[in-house]
């Protein structure tokens, strides 16, 4: 928290998130991610709505594919509008696994999106490494703190290659099984610019076979 007292509130914003792996048989689940993100720390300068959804394939313990949808409506700083300025709607796919490497957990994430932004098309690919490092236990179970950190990449598909990049760091909290929340500090570069957002995300991961045989 000691760099946001040396931020300003318009040089730092605030991304308040949701993600779901919605588990519907053995191999498929559906993926379900809300984002709020603002372009000042207190979530009263909206910057972009975020919608994605997506079908999940898990072909091994430690690695799926998924295939999805995504809306993101942007907004220009201090906007009156109700509705974005910008509009754009994306399909996209990726690749995720997972290994160990003693108590650190190494999650490798690869995407790549079909954009139409308003009337433009464009491509872009995405790679992320991220680490989970658990504190108070050796694992990540109930009850464990954990630190996440991230570096992910973006490059274009045609223009400029490099289009962003983003570095994160945070802290977990798993409450149970199904449901863990995380805090942290980002910052993302883009071309020369670079900007901080506090998150704040929520990762609630359900089982729908089982209400399926509560049912039955």
């Amino acid at each position: 928290m000691i760099p946001l007292l040396s931020w300003s509130q318009d040089e730092t914003g605030n991304w308040l998130m949701y993600f779901g792996t919605n588990k519907i048989s053995e191999k498929f689940s559906i993926h379900t991610e809300v984002q709020f993100r603002n372009h000042t720390i207190f979530p009263n300068n909206t910057e972009q709505w975020l919608l994605r959804t997506g079908l999940n394939y898990h072909f091994a313990k430690n690695a799926f594919a998924t295939a999805g949808y995504a809306y993101i409506g942007s907004f220009v700083y201090d906007s009156e509008r109700d509705s974005p300025e910008t509009e754009e709607h994306r399909i996209w796919q990726q690749l995720i696994t997972t290994n160990n490497l003693g108590r650190v957990k190494f999650e490798h994430r690869y995407r790549a999106e079909q954009r139409w932004v308003e009337d433009d098309f464009k491509t872009r690919f995405r790679y992320r490494l991220m680490l989970f490092i658990p504190v108070n236990k050796p694992v990540i179970e109930t009850g464990t703190f954990f630190f996440g950190v991230y570096n992910e990449i973006f490059v274009n598909g045609e223009e400029e290659f490099f289009d962003r990049n983003r570095l994160y760091g945070g802290i977990g909290y798993q409450l149970n099984k199904n449901l863990n929340l995380q805090t942290g500090m980002l910052y993302q570069r883009v071309s020369t610019t670079g900007k901080g957002y506090l998150q704040f995300s929520v990762i609630y991961n359900t089982d729908l076979r089982k209400k399926e045989k509560e049912k039955n």
